[in-house]
């Protein structure tokens, strides 16, 4: 077959390009193409032969169409190629000139909207507080990556300056991006590093002046002025957490005390710390469910219900009276281990309660009911708001869970038992017994399950002693290889920690040996409470009911503060002595220190009303050294809440809070408030912008208590 083209013959590089064509078509290599110029053929034959292959109206015509386009093009964009060679040939393009002016537009817009932007957070700001370090972030963000493009992704570091005299943040990225051009083959000073972040910063509203320090620190000095306007902007309209990006549902689980068990010491750490995180989450707006995994069933329940039978053989019609379920719990033991028949017995009532035989379940029903109002007890001393949800709640979905695993062939057999091994794990989970029945590893999983996939959860805590990491570990490694949830988008943590100890820096016990119940924990700190109100002799001053109010703030809120104040990782020592204090970073410090600033107000006879006009029209002033000291740390507060979400580590509140109470200290002593006459007493003038500062300060401690959940009174 031969292909014949009515066209010039091609150049070498045209031929190329002419035999894909041909080749994608099918054409080759069957057919063979010969070219005839036109310019060779009369013009008779030229429009014969076009005629002839309109006509024909196979592909052949296409293709030789879409052939002579193709060249064409060529040439055009050939000639087009040797124009920009030349400059000077070029002609000045109208579009061109257009597309300038459009583009000088957009800039001038773009800078009033950034400048609008800028407006909108010093004098308006919404209703949130700014968290004023992750905007520096921001900022010095974009100057890096400015400065240095070739780096794929650039250290950032930018904190509060700890020496006040070199500015109010710093940013440390010099000296480490210096580090990594360096580890490229490309040696730059530090110092020249930070002088092209400078030089690249962005317009911002917060940056008064920069200064470069020793190796390649960047000193950074705040805008007074801005200062002042978030100060303002907290005053009106109260303690609001910065904008969440999105809602996200966060699944608590703490304190899950067990059944038949009094709470004692060890239980108070993840009430306490538990609690806290679910307040914090809350106020950051997320939702939160906090949740009590209770032990409430397993093998122990047939010993408990085999002795209630026999102990109260009436149970199904009157409540049995069990006063001490400890001591309950302690002679079903004693039976279970010294007399065989009771023990037979035992087993068999496990089964008839795994099986849900009606008595059985009423009997266990009244086992919990008897726990459930003894831990309501604690819960209600130190406001714990939480749902319960124990073991037996996932018994119906540990089967599931099971044949899941089984299914995708990661279950093993060991002596009977069937296991799962995890990644990079050396202990396996035991998700069945080699009775059959299922453990805690099967419990946990089930339970983590249904957090994710019914409660769907974006963020689950697991609170309990650091004894348990090493499980926990395991459950979300085999969770995460079952491909349950990606920790890239899910947060699955367990936040352990330490054990209580007491002043012998041994395990917290009473004198006999005995762990101690938490109630008697919490009755005698009421005591110590009120001992050392009466030692200030503010029984004197206060009312029964007011009294009664501070003890319980009083008790409670160091028992709590005593523990969050702790890094939560480490044992700490449990001392009342030394809890009471009211000397020091304590709670009995601080609740009295809040008392004193809520006075004076009071004192200078100053209402609600008035402080929050002086809100809206006045200037909070920052030209005293203290008055600017505290008035960054107030503004800390954001950044504060930010650490502890990625860390969740409670301690860091408190250190805040007692920094911020020191802080004010400083500044009362230093700036007058109120001026009196010396003789009179009278109030001769209200300096209103330092009652704002200190109107600032209680909101913000009275913020950070309720977080730690706990409750100051109006008068102590």
């Amino acid at each position: 077959r031969t292909l014949t083209v009515v066209s010039d013959p091609p150049n070498e590089e045209e031929e190329s390009s002419t035999g894909s064509i041909l080749e994608s078509c099918g054409l080759l290599p069957a057919v063979a193409v010969c070219f005839i110029s036109h310019e060779s053929l009369r013009p008779a034959d030229r429009e014969a032969s076009l005629g002839c292959f309109r006509k024909m109206g196979d592909p052949i015509t296409e293709y030789t169409t879409r052939l002579q386009q193709q060249e064409r093009e060529i040439r055009s964009l050939s000639a087009e190629i040797e124009s920009l060679k030349n400059p000077q040939n070029l002609s000045p393009s109208p579009r061109l000139d257009e597309l300038r002016d459009e583009n000088t537009k957009l800039k001038y817009r773009l800078n009033i909207l950034k400048r609008g932007l800028q407006e909108e957070r010093t004098t308006h700001c919404g209703k949130s507080m700014m968290n004023i370090n992750l905007r520096l972030q921001e900022i010095f963000g974009e100057a890096i990556r400015a400065s240095c493009p070739e780096l794929d992704n650039p250290p950032l570091s930018v904190a509060p300056n700890q020496q006040a005299k070199f500015g109010d943040y710093q940013c440390n990225s010099a000296m480490a991006m210096a580090q990594m051009l360096k580890a490229r083959g490309m040696k730059i000073n530090p110092r020249e590093i930070a002088e092209k972040i400078i030089q690249n910063l962005p317009d911002n509203e917060l940056i008064q002046k920069t200064e470069i320090a020793g190796p390649g620190f960047i000193n950074i000095h705040l805008k007074r002025t801005i200062v002042s306007k978030l100060l303002s902007n907290l005053l009106i309209n109260g303690v609001q957490p910065p904008p969440l990006a999105s809602p996200k549902r966060v699944v608590v689980d703490f304190s899950s005390p067990n059944i038949a068990k009094e709470m004692h010491v060890g239980h108070l750490r993840s009430t306490i710390i538990g609690e806290s995180m679910c307040r914090l989450f809350e106020f950051l707006g997320y939702d939160v469910v906090r949740l009590n995994h209770v032990g409430d069933w397993g093998t122990q329940f047939g010993m408990l219900i085999a002795h209630l039978q026999d102990k109260f053989p009436d149970y199904q019609t009157s409540s049995p009276p069990i006063g001490d379920l400890q001591a309950f719990y302690k002679e079903s033991k004693k039976r279970f281990d010294e007399e065989e028949d009771f023990k037979k017995r035992a087993y068999q009532c496990v089964v008839r309660l795994q099986s849900k035989e009606p008595d059985f379940i009423k009997a266990w029903n009244l086992i919990c009911d008897v726990s459930r109002r003894e831990f309501q007890k604690v819960y209600d001393c130190l406001d714990i708001q939480i749902v319960e949800r124990g073991e037996s709640f996932y018994q119906d979905m540990m089967t599931k869970v099971v044949k899941e695993f089984e299914d995708k062939g990661l279950v093993e057999l060991d002596e009977g038992r069937k296991i799962v091994f995890a990644p990079g794990q050396s202990i396996p989970l035991t998700v069945v017994k080699s009775d059959g029945g299922y453990t805690y590893d099967t419990s946990d999983l089930a339970a983590l399950h249904h957090r994710l996939f019914t409660e769907k959860a974006d963020i689950i805590i697991y609170v309990t002693d650091s004894g348990q990491a090493t499980h926990f570990q395991v459950v979300f490694a085999a969770a995460q290889m079952i491909g349950w949830y990606n920790p890239q988008v899910t947060r699955v943590e367990h936040a352990g920690f330490g054990v209580v100890l007491g002043e012998d820096k041994k395990k917290f016990k009473t004198r006999s040996g005995d762990t101690v119940r938490l109630m008697d924990l919490l009755e005698e700190g009421l005591k110590r409470a009120m001992d050392k109100l009466k030692e200030k002799e503010r029984d004197k001053v206060l009312t029964p009911e007011e009294l009664t109010k501070a003890q319980r703030s009083v008790a409670f809120g160091c028992i709590k503060y005593a523990d969050l104040s702790h890094n939560r990782i480490n044992d700490y020592v449990f001392s009342f002595d030394k809890m009471l204090d009211d000397r020091g970073n304590t709670a009995a410090y601080l609740l009295y220190a809040f008392t004193r600033i809520r006075s004076i107000a009071r004192l200078a006879n100053i209402d609600e009303a008035t402080l929050r006009k002086a809100a809206e029209t006045s200037e909070v002033l920052l030209d005293h050294e203290k008055e600017w000291k505290l008035g960054k740390c107030i503004l800390r507060f954001p950044e504060i809440l930010q650490k502890i979400l990625d860390d969740l580590l409670l301690h860091t509140l408190c250190d805040y809070l007692y920094e911020l109470a020191t802080t004010f200290t400083e500044f009362y002593d230093s700036c007058y408030c109120v001026e009196k006459d010396r003789q009179t007493g009278e109030v001769v003038k209200i300096n209103m912008w330092r009652m704002l500062l200190c109107e600032a300060t209680a909101a913000i401690m009275a913020k950070c208590f309720d977080i730690l959940g706990i409750n100051p009174v109006g008068r102590m």
